[in-house]
């Protein structure tokens, strides 16, 4: 029996890299982007090209997303792929955007209805990480078709984990980035301290890595922030900025305080509208440094 043949719809900094993965490990994969230029680049890496989403469900059997949000997902999804219009039971839809667990899991159950099963399974890991197959997956849905496609989320994955119900692998995600954000913001703010206090930022970094205060940022994003190594980006500002909003709107929903989010959203809006929201997740360390006037 040959491999499942996907389907795989946004092209992107992740998406691109994980169609490759398929690619590579031999599954038959047709792909889609709104730009022209990333199809391309899909066909010449082994993969075929389609005109019009509408047709794609007909010619597979697995849809994978990686799209901006969930507003653009259900947009694909509806008018796009048209699933609800299709009548094709039995195909399996694999979102790994960034989404709202809300949305994520209601178009799951709508799909369900309509004999299309739907996993949210949402990615750790930046550009250059899922090039490498060095990302996590956080996987919700229906554990019997998780396992079905285990052997695809494997082929674009070093570790994967079942998280539960539909949802879950969405809310996963907005905790993980929660942390990894602020993380990253705590960082920034050391190094520019240093740097007013006129210390050496490389040698900091050095012992920031080895004392209690590591974690896996310092190694991700510590000499970017310090060299200014801001493009081209493994994460954009803006992408990220979007993620701390649907942390909060969760966190509105369920009445929980997220101070930490707020200052942080408030850092991040700064500099998207400054025009840097194109840049890496790293430039967090330039509102740090515009204030001190570094």
């Amino acid at each position: 029996m040959g491999r499942q043949r996907i389907g795989f719809v946004g092209l992107g900094l992740m998406g691109k890299e994980m169609a490759a993965n398929l690619i590579s490990d031999g599954f038959p994969l047709t792909g889609f982007d709104i730009d022209q230029r990333k199809i391309e680049a899909i066909v010449e890496a082994g993969g075929k090209r389609i005109d019009d989403p509408e047709h794609m469900a007909a010619q597979v059997d697995i849809i994978i997303l990686s799209l901006p949000d969930s507003n653009v997902v259900d947009d694909v999804v509806r008018n796009s792929l048209k699933l609800f219009d299709t009548g094709r039971r039995g195909l399996i839809l694999i979102d790994t955007t960034t989404a709202d667990p809300i949305m994520s899991k209601s178009l799951a159950l709508q799909l369900r209805d309509n004999g299309i099963e739907m996993l949210d399974a949402t990615i750790s890991g930046t550009s250059k990480m899922c090039a490498e197959k060095d990302i996590t997956f956080m996987v919700g849905g229906e554990e019997n078709v998780f396992h079905e496609v285990e052997p695809i989320l494997s082929a674009m994955a070093k570790r994967i984990f079942y998280v539960g119900k539909h949802g879950s692998g969405a809310l996963t995600k907005l905790v993980v980035n929660l942390v990894l954000g602020l993380n990253r913001m705590v960082l920034a703010e050391g190094l520019s301290l240093a740097k007013k206090a006129g210390m050496d930022q490389h040698r900091l970094l050095e012992v920031l890595k080895q004392s209690a205060a590591y974690s896996k940022a310092m190694d991700m994003k510590g000499s970017k922030m310090i060299e200014k190594d801001f493009l081209p980006p493994e994460g954009k500002i803006a992408f990220h900025l979007k993620d701390v909003r649907y942390i909060l709107d969760l966190g509105k929903r369920l009445d929980f305080p997220l101070p930490l989010s707020s200052l942080h959203a408030q850092a991040l809006t700064s500099e998207v509208a400054k025009g840097r929201g194109e840049w890496d997740n790293s430039d967090i360390i330039s509102f740090y440094e515009d204030l001190a006037n570094l």
